[in-house]
C-alpha cells in the first residue's frame, strides 16, 4: 500500500476561458478500486492525463507507482493480438496471458487473429488484461463501458472486482456499484472522496444536500427575523438618542442630556450591535451552504400524437452485409406510448434495425411498414465529428436556438461553453448536444442509438425523469442497465 499525493494542483488549457483545477489537494490509496464521477466537462479525463504527465501543471503529484492509461494506443492494428499484449506486458508468459483472458471469457483463438478483426468489446477486454499483467502499475481506466453490451459490462465489472489499484471513470451506476470500493467526485467547488460504491456516495450526498437545504431555509428565516429586529432596535435607539437631549437652562444638569435617556440609548445601541453581529454570523454560515448542490432542473419535450395506434411494423426482416446475414427473421411492432429497448450483444444488428427504420439504405429482405407521414427524431451513436458554433448548429437543424441552449444549460452547460467551438467540447458534452437537439424537435417517435455514452450520471437521471414524465414513444439502444430498467415498457433481445 502507498499513497498518491496531489498538492495544490492548478491547471487550465492554453487559451482556455476557465481553470479546470484550482489549488486542489487530496490523497489516493494505491490499493483502492476508485470510481471517478463528476458532470461532463469537469476534468475527469484531464486529471487522468495529468497523472500520466501528458500536460504541464502547477502544484505537485507524487506517487511510487507507474500510471497506465486505458485505452492505450495501439500502433499497428494488423499485428496479432498476442503480439499486441506482449508489447504492453513484456514479461508476461503465454500461459499467463491465456489465464487472464479466460477470466474475461475471451477465446484463445482471438490471440492469433489480427487485432483489427476483434470487436470493440474484445479489444476492450484484451487491452485491460494486458495492462493488468504489467508490474507495479496503477491503472487509469477511462470509460471502458462505451463499447460493451450489458453482458460484457457485467463480466468486466466482475473482473475488476478481483483487482486492486485503479481509477475508473464510468457513468454506468450498476457497473460502478459492482466493482468499486471508493468514489472520487469532482463537485462544483471541491473534490471529495468517500468509502463505498456509487450507491453509498449517492445516499450520502442526498442526506448532505437535504441537511444543507434545511439549514439554508432555517438561516434564511433567522436572517429575516434579525433584520426586522435590527430595524426596530435602530428606530428605538434613534428616538432615545433624541429624547436624551434637554435644555440645560431648565435643569441643574449642565451636561445637556437626561441621564436616564442616555443610559437607555446606550443599552439600545448595544442591542443593535449584538443583533448585527448575530446577523453577520448567520449570513456567513448560510454562505457556506449549497455550493455543491447540483442543479438538475426539469427537462421538457413535446412529442406529437400520431393519428393511428400503430406507428411501424417489421415482419420477418433479414439484414445482410455482403454475403453474411447479421439478423434473421426479426419482428417488431411499435404502438403509441411504447418505449422499446433493443438489447443484444455488439454486432447483433441493433443499429442496423434503427437505420432501416430511419430510412437509410440497408440491404434487407422482409416486410417493413413505416407509418404515413411519421416524423422521427434520431440521435446517432457518433458525436465526435461535431464542429462549429451552437448557434450555427441550431440554425442548420431548424430548431429554436434559445430553447436549444436552455436545455443545454439545464444539462450543466455553463455560459462560457456557449461561446466555444463544439470541437473543443468533451465527448459527453457532444452527446448532450445531440440529445438537446432531439428534445427541441417535435416528433411522433424518438429513436436514440446509444445516447448515454460519455454522459454523466446526473444528466442520465434527468433524462430518465423527462421520459417518465412526458412518455414519448421511443425506440432506443442502450447498455445502461439502470436506465433500461427504469424507462423501457418493452424489450426485444437480439
Amino acid at each position: 500500500m502507498s499513497l498518491i499525493n496531489i498538492s495544490n494542483l492548478t491547471f487550465s488549457y492554453d487559451n482556455s476561458y476557465d481553470e479546470i483545477f484550482s489549488d486542489v489537494s487530496f490523497q489516493i490509496d494505491t490499493d483502492w478500486k476508485l470510481g471517478f464521477c463528476g458532470r461532463n466537462g469537469r476534468g475527469k479525463t484531464t486529471f487522468l492525463k495529468l497523472l500520466t504527465g501528458e500536460y504541464e501543471y502547477r502544484g505537485t503529484i507524487t506517487a511510487s507507482v507507474n500510471f497506465d492509461y486505458f485505452p492505450p494506443a495501439v500502433k499497428n492494428l494488423e499485428n496479432s493480438t498476442i503480439s499486441i499484449i506482449q508489447g504492453i506486458a513484456e514479461r508476461a508468459k503465454d500461459w499467463q496471458i491465456k489465464k487472464e483472458l479466460s477470466k474475461l471469457t475471451v477465446d484463445e483463438d482471438v490471440l492469433y487473429r489480427p487485432f483489427s478483426t476483434l470487436s470493440n468489446g474484445e479489444k476492450t477486454k484484451v487491452l485491460l488484461a494486458g495492462l493488468f499483467l504489467r508490474e507495479n502499475n496503477f491503472l487509469l481506466i477511462d470509460e471502458p463501458t462505451n463499447h460493451l453490451d450489458m453482458e460484457a459490462r457485467l463480466k468486466v465489472a466482475q473482473y475488476l472486482k478481483t483487482k486492486a489499484g485503479f481509477i475508473l471513470v464510468s457513468h454506468d451506476r450498476a457497473f460502478l456499484d459492482e466493482c468499486t470500493d471508493h468514489i472520487l467526485s469532482i463537485n462544483k467547488t471541491d473534490i471529495e472522496i468517500i468509502s463505498g460504491n456509487f450507491s453509498t456516495f449517492l445516499e450520502q450526498k442526498a442526506r448532505r444536500d437535504a441537511f444543507e437545504l434545511s439549514q439554508n431555509e432555517k438561516l434564511k428565516k433567522e436572517i429575516g427575523r434579525l433584520e426586522s429586529a435590527a430595524r426596530r432596535t435602530a428606530t428605538f435607539a434613534d428616538k432615545a438618542e433624541s429624547a436624551k437631549r434637554i435644555d440645560p437652562l431648565k435643569v441643574d444638569n449642565k451636561m445637556g442630556y437626561s441621564v436616564y435617556q442616555g443610559a437607555k440609548s446606550k443599552k439600545l445601541m448595544a442591542q443593535s450591535k449584538s443583533i448585527e453581529g448575530r446577523q453577520t454570523k448567520s449570513i456567513e454560515e448560510k454562505s457556506k451552504l449549497l455550493k455543491n448542490i447540483e442543479s438538475a432542473e426539469e427537462l421538457k419535450i413535446q412529442p406529437m400524437r400520431y393519428h393511428a395506434e400503430r406507428l411501424l411494423t417489421l415482419k420477418d426482416v433479414t439484414v445482410t452485409y455482403g454475403t453474411r446475414d447479421i439478423l434473421q427473421g426479426f419482428n417488431l411492432t411499435l404502438s403509441r406510448g411504447d418505449r422499446l429497448a433493443l438489447l443484444g450483444g455488439n454486432g447483433s444488428g441493433k443499429s442496423s434495425i434503427i437505420k432501416l427504420i430511419c430510412g437509410e439504405s440497408i440491404s434487407h429482405t422482409g416486410y417493413v411498414d413505416i407509418g404515413s407521414r411519421l416524423i422521427i427524431s434520431y440521435v446517432p451513436q457518433d458525436a465526435s465529428l461535431l464542429t462549429g458554433s451552437l448557434k450555427d448548429y441550431a440554425k442548420e437543424h431548424g430548431i429554436c436556438e434559445t430553447l436549444f441552449k436552455s436545455i443545454l444549460f439545464k444539462l450543466d452547460f455553463s455560459r462560457i461553453q456557449f461561446e466555444k467551438d463544439m470541437r473543443d467540447f468533451s465527448q459527453g458534452q457532444k452527446k448532450k448536444v445531440l440529445i438537446a437537439r432531439s428534445l427541441c424537435e417535435r416528433a411522433h417517435v424518438y429513436i436514440w442509438d446509444e445516447p448515454l455514452n460519455y454522459i454523466d450520471i446526473l444528466s442520465r437521471m434527468q433524462i430518465e425523469d423527462l421520459i417518465l414524465t412526458f412518455s414519448p414513444t421511443m425506440i432506443f439502444v442502450e447498455h445502461d442497465k439502470a436506465f433500461c430498467g427504469n424507462i423501457a415498457t418493452k424489450t426485444i433481445s437480439l
